[in-house]
């Protein structure tokens, strides 16, 4: 059993930026020294949620800072980018890295976001496909052919290369029984932040789909997204996280809000206490984690644990606090069980 996080660095708090993201690049050294596997960053765009704006921007300051926890994205949303440009950004971040980059790749899940870019949010599907088999290509071959609608090429020839090949893995978000079985035939790992129920249906699809069109190669990481705090008591636990979940809603809602839309995140999480309700985050004491998580990973089929731990306005106290308690006393835990069920 492998741990990740997954982090929005939205901008919740009322610090100044630069002590918000030296905040972040010191939890993330401190993810490194707890064992934590990899780092994933979102994209977003006019709001306070998209405190990493510029993934790539964000992914070369933490190789800066860190020696052997892998970082990525998760994802880039490509429509607003140009792929020759990141296919670039790809190689150069794999090279200064020694080979820990991670790519997830997306469509963009905000359409008001897209529009900002000139980007007509009914053609982000099309524009997503055209644009992802061109970085493939471009990692795979230095020299690029494409003509699509969006895009065209003719024998470009690439300078850059990654280190990893024929490229770094690949990550995608899935969110349905299709989106896994899509995922699994492209080579994907995956990452579900659906209830367990829901997530074992698309985990068991895509373990099926894998297994038939990949016979020889192991399973990928299957992960399982999941918002967790973790305080020596429960109520200290729910007290803190009421309060800094509800500053990340606010930061959540804030492009939606602007024009005129309602925006529940999944339908029904309104603050922790519902996300906990429909079993995708919990906050308690380390055993009370531990048990959840333990549950939750055996029921959804997942071989990696995904982790939102740093979100709203906790502070850089309250962050640690938990990393501390979550790696010395459910981590532990949660890979004993791992083993055992191996």
């Amino acid at each position: 059993m492998e741990f990740g996080v997954l982090d929005h660095l939205d901008i919740s708090s009322k610090l100044p930026l630069t002590e918000h993201y030296e905040n972040r690049i010191s939890f993330v050294e401190a993810l490194e020294c707890s064992g934590f596997y990899a780092y994933h960053v979102t994209e977003h765009h006019c709001t306070p949620l998209g405190g990493s704006g510029s993934p790539s921007v964000v992914l070369s300051a933490l190789i800066q800072r860190t020696k052997s926890i892998r970082l990525g994205t998760m994802v880039y949303s490509l429509p607003t980018h140009h792929p020759i440009r990141l296919i670039e950004e790809i190689c150069l971040l794999d090279q200064l890295s020694n080979g820990r980059l991670d790519i997830g790749f997306g469509r963009g899940s905000v359409p008001f976001e897209l529009s900002y870019f000139g980007v007509d949010p009914g053609e982000a599907q099309e524009i997503y496909s055209e644009a992802l088999e061109v970085i493939i290509g471009g990692l795979r071959e230095k020299r690029l052919d494409f003509d699509g609608k969006h895009f065209r090429f003719g024998g470009l020839q690439l300078a850059l290369e990654s280190l990893q090949k024929p490229m770094p893995p690949r990550w995608y978000g899935v969110h349905s029984v299709e989106s896994a079985e899509r995922a699994a035939r492209a080579g994907f790992n995956i990452v579900c932040n659906q209830p367990s129920k829901n997530s074992a249906q698309y985990i068991a699809a895509f373990r099926k789909t894998w297994r038939e069109v990949r016979p020889s190669e192991p399973v990928p990481h299957i992960g399982l997204n999941r918002a967790v705090y973790v305080a020596p008591t429960r109520e200290q636990a729910i007290e803190t996280v009421q309060r800094a979940y509800s500053a990340f809603l606010n930061s959540f809602r804030h492009v939606t809000r602007r024009h005129g839309v309602q925006n529940r995140v999944s339908g029904l999480e309104n603050d922790f206490l519902e996300l906990m309700a429909v079993g995708r985050g919990i906050a308690g004491t380390p055993r009370d984690v531990a048990d959840f998580l333990a549950d939750d990973l055996a029921a959804s089929g997942a071989n990696f644990c995904s982790l939102q731990l740093a979100f709203g306005d906790l502070t850089a106290d309250e962050m640690n606090g938990s990393l501390h308690l979550f790696a010395s006393d459910v981590m532990p835990r949660l890979r004993t069980i791992a083993d055992s069920s191996a």
